[in-house]
């Protein structure tokens, strides 16, 4: 019995070291994976593919500004901030301070979204709650610069009374999606 279980161990470390193998390498399996793609495809439409590549390259002229900013804030996070500081403004027992912080960085973030993804993963690695991450991403339908335009179409009345509902629906999904990962973990503590 005692050989059988060393034997389960021995392979599922093996299979668990593939796979971190993998997970290592993806990022270049993927980046190559485009790049065989895009030649191929150059053979058939070599046009086509030289518009794409020029409507990447502008569309990745305007996020850089952004991504270079995500890019310092990842850096001073990294700096000065640590885990237990994450946890204490972010995490669990953080409060009504993490949902105000949550929100308020949402609606003073800008720029496209998926460049605040690393950011949030790290701070999540730390100790963010996943409830507060989503609270971030709600909360970032309120643009600012925007408000004046809004106000101008729909009436000053309109986004007065919208504005709130945001800020609440985010609260509202970010508590949901607590409850979803308190539900995960408990299953997978009960079944482990």
């Amino acid at each position: 019995m005692k050989v059988m279980k060393d034997t389960e161990n021995k392979v599922g470390n093996k299979g668990e070291e593939e796979k971190r193998k993998w997970d290592k390498h993806y990022d270049y399996y993927f980046f190559v994976s485009v790049i065989f793609l895009y030649l191929l495809l150059f053979s058939f439409d070599p046009e086509s593919i030289y518009n794409s590549l020029k409507v990447s390259g502008n569309l990745f002229i305007q996020i850089i500004p952004v991504l270079l900013l995500v890019i310092l804030f990842m850096a001073l996070l990294d700096y000065f901030l640590h885990p237990k500081t994450v946890s204490k403004y972010l995490g669990k027992g953080s409060g009504i301070k993490g949902w105000f912080l949550a929100i308020s960085t949402g609606i003073l973030s800008h720029g496209p979204i998926y460049v605040w993804y690393p950011l949030l993963k790290d701070l999540r690695d730390r100790g963010m709650k996943s409830g507060l991450i989503a609270a971030f991403l709600y909360s970032r339908a309120i643009k600012i610069p925007l408000l004046p335009l809004m106000a101008y179409y729909f009436g000053a009345l309109f986004v007065v009374v919208l504005l709130p509902y945001i800020v609440i629906a985010s609260i509202v999904e970010g508590e949901i999606i607590e409850l979803i990962g308190s539900r995960k973990r408990r299953n997978t503590v009960k079944y482990s």
